[in-house]
Order: structure tokens, then C-alpha cells, then sequence
């Protein structure tokens, strides 16, 4: 970056955007200058007082006028309108960037409103955490986690230098893909599993006469596979309704595995369950231990 003070807007000072901000502060200090848009004053509030932010605000033109970079991380639906909106303060060369977790919902609408001097460069870090807010911020969010960076937007060179010079002090694994391969992708390994997980949630509430006696039971097991089934439910509908085509796909293999299961457990086949659950292990395993060379994940 170059000497003169950066100046970052992020739209949404929430979990994912106020953990930048506290990353960006904490690596960047007074060299870059931070504001951010709330919605009510208590979020203002604790955004400024958690160090996320420098400035909050509810004032869309005091948030993004002369940002040189916007980051957008409000739930994907609210995405689009929110660049229309701030779209005529912008200044030439402003770069947006987001955290949404679907892109070609995203891309599809906004290659449609963009002026030429305004570029747009898809971004979803792999990260999160079951609770929400700005109060659950933390600086190292990003630390070791896989940082997706779309390069088929249009933005220019220059342009992906001026992001990627600040996004690196998040200390992320940036990888990059296309938007359809991003979504596709994103739907198998994190929107799939949290249907998953909500699922099994609703499995235990609907339990009957048993629920009560379930709930004495709930250990470890339980918890560690639903944890993620306690995320925003604002983020994962939109969600939902953003990549519905590839999510109801995977979910439809889903449902063809678990059919699978289900008929080996009725004819008592005891080998082809083993195998179920002796592949799976091996394929999990071989995984972590790949994904821990070439990401070190925390």
C-alpha cells in the first residue's frame, strides 16, 4: 500500500465484518482509516468501542463517501440493494469486495448496474462462528482459513492488487475459482452441512414423548455435529435462495446416500453398513490430513 491512509467502509459490522476491521486495526493501525455501517446505535456503539471500526454510522454517504475499498458483509439477499444504494456515492475506482457465500446470484444482477470505473471483486472467506455480532468479533477469524477470491468479474489487475494488498494481513489462504465452481463447491462443504445439522436439530425436537429423555442424553457427538446449526438464520435462508439449484442437488444425493444406509440397515446387511462407515472414515481422514498440509486450518 502506499503511504496515503487507506480508507476501508464495511457495509454490515458483524461477526465476519467486524473481525476484519479488528484484524485490519490491529495489523494496520493509524496507516488505515475504518467505517462502518450499523443499524442501530448499540451496534454503532460497540463497533467503535471493540476497535473495529474508527467511525459507525447509520448514514450510508458518511459510511462509503471516498472509500477506496467497500466491504460488503450483510446477508446475501441485501447484497445487490445495498450497492444500488450506495452506488452514487462512490468515487471512480472504488473497489467492492463481499463475504457472501453465494456469487453468481450476486454477479448476476450486479454486472447489470456497475459503472466501468467501479469494480466489483467476489470474495467468501471460509470462516465463521455458531454465534453472531459484532461482540463476537475476533481478530483472527480469518487466520488458516481458505479465502476464495472470484477472478472472473471484470476488475482490474490493478485493482486485485490494491484488495489483496490489504486482504493479506488477514492471514487467510486466499485459493481462487470461478463463480460457478465457487458455488457449487460451497454448497458441498458448508451450505449442505448446515441443512444438515439444522435437520438433526429438528429430528431431536420432533422426537415426541422421547424429546425430554433425549435432551438428558446430549453429549459431545451431539453437539459437535449441530454446532453450526446455531448460525444466523437471516444468512442461511438467503443463502438457500441464492444457490437453491446446487443445494437441493447435494441434498438430493444426500437423500440417495442416506436411502442407501437406510436399506442395508432394514435387510440387516452388517458388511455394507461396515463399509459405509469404514469408507467414510478413510476418506475424512485422508482429507484432514491433506487439508492440514496445504492450509494448516485452525
Amino acid at each position: 500500500m502506499n503511504q496515503a491512509k487507506l480508507k476501508f467502509a464495511i457495509i454490515g459490522v458483524g461477526l465476519i465484518g467486524g473481525s476484519l476491521g479488528l484484524c485490519l486495526k490491529d495489523k494496520l493501525g493509524d496507516a488505515i482509516y475504518i467505517t462502518g455501517l450499523c443499524r442501530h446505535q448499540s451496534s454503532m456503539d460497540k463497533a467503535v468501542a471493540l476497535g473495529a471500526v474508527d467511525y459507525a454510522s447509520s448514514d450510508l454517504p458518511s459510511v462509503v463517501a471516498d472509500a477506496d475499498i467497500v466491504f460488503l458483509s450483510p446477508p446475501v439477499l441485501q447484497i445487490v440493494p445495498m450497492v444500488e444504494k450506495i452506488l452514487p456515492y462512490l468515487k471512480p475506482g472504488t473497489i467492492l469486495t463481499d463475504a457472501g457465500s453465494t456469487k453468481g446470484y450476486i454477479w448476476q444482477h450486479l454486472q447489470k448496474i456497475l459503472p466501468k470505473d467501479i469494480y466489483y471483486i467476489a470474495g467468501h472467506p471460509m470462516t465463521g462462528r455458531e454465534k453472531s455480532g459484532v461482540e463476537a468479533a475476533v481478530k483472527d477469524l480469518f487466520v488458516g482459513k481458505a479465502y476464495v477470491i472470484v477472478e472472473d468479474t471484470g476488475a482490474p489487475p490493478e485493482a486485485h492488487a490494491k484488495l489483496m494488498s490489504v486482504l493479506q494481513y488477514t492471514g487467510a489462504n486466499f485459493t481462487t475459482l470461478d463463480i460457478a465452481q465457487h458455488d457449487r463447491c460451497a454448497s458441498v462443504i458448508s451450505h449442505v452441512p448446515h441443512v444438515t445439522a439444522a435437520a438433526l436439530v429438528t429430528l431431536l425436537n420432533r422426537s415426541g414423548d422421547d424429546r425430554e429423555s433425549c435432551i438428558k442424553l446430549i453429549g459431545g457427538g451431539f453437539k459437535d455435529t449441530t454446532r453450526i446449526a446455531s448460525s444466523n438464520a437471516d444468512m442461511w435462508a438467503d443463502i438457500c435462495m441464492t444457490n437453491g439449484d446446487a443445494i437441493a442437488s447435494d441434498l438430493k444425493n444426500l437423500q440417495n446416500i442416506l436411502g442407501e444406509v437406510i436399506g442395508a440397515i432394514e435387510r440387516h446387511d452388517r458388511a455394507a453398513i461396515h463399509d459405509y462407515f469404514a469408507a467414510s472414515k478413510a476418506c475424512r481422514d485422508s482429507l484432514l490430513e491433506n487439508a492440514t498440509k496445504k492450509f494448516d486450518p485452525n
